[in-house]
């Protein structure tokens, strides 16, 4: 949940910086960014990148646990889930493409700008957590693992 919590709130806070520039949230006024503005596409595609569960994020740790558990129980479950994950990578770079790629839109051109030192130092921190998550993931379920063992042994989970 901390992973979600990370990657959503980038990927939430790249759609708002758009917003704020276009007040509009329909995507064919987004198409050409990147060519105009290069680092909020990279911070997008970096969170996208999060989002789709690529090795290194935190994403992928989560993912690939819940898998790994899945397969044990009931592999036709974990096959529909991989398949969902397979399917929502495909949307969220179908997404990051219509949002950033495309034909510049001259009548827009000026409302293309980066994100300033404000919204850059709001994006690191997300940035940083969910790439620390996923290189380091170990602390997190040491620190859960009295909960969870409790929750097993007294719980219905055997």
């Amino acid at each position: 949940m901390s992973s979600h919590g990370l990657v959503s709130s980038a990927l939430f806070l790249c759609v708002g910086v758009l917003y704020d520039r276009h007040k509009t949230r329909l995507l064919r006024y987004y198409g050409g960014s990147v060519s105009t503005m290069p680092n909020l596409p990279t911070i997008f595609f970096s969170s996208t990148l999060a989002n789709m569960s690529s090795p290194g994020t935190s994403s992928f740790i989560g993912e690939f646990l819940i898998l790994v558990g899945a397969f044990q129980r009931n592999s036709l479950v974990a096959t529909l889930a991989a398949l969902g994950m397979i399917l929502g990578a495909a949307y969220s770079l179908w997404l990051y493409n219509r949002a950033v790629s495309g034909n510049l839109k001259p009548d827009f051109l000026h409302k293309f700008f980066d994100p300033n030192g404000r919204e850059v130092s709001i994006f690191i921190p997300f940035l940083v957590g969910v790439v620390w998550m996923g290189v380091h993931p170990k602390v997190f379920p040491d620190c859960m693992h009295t909960s969870v063992s409790n929750l097993v042994q007294h719980g219905k989970f055997h």
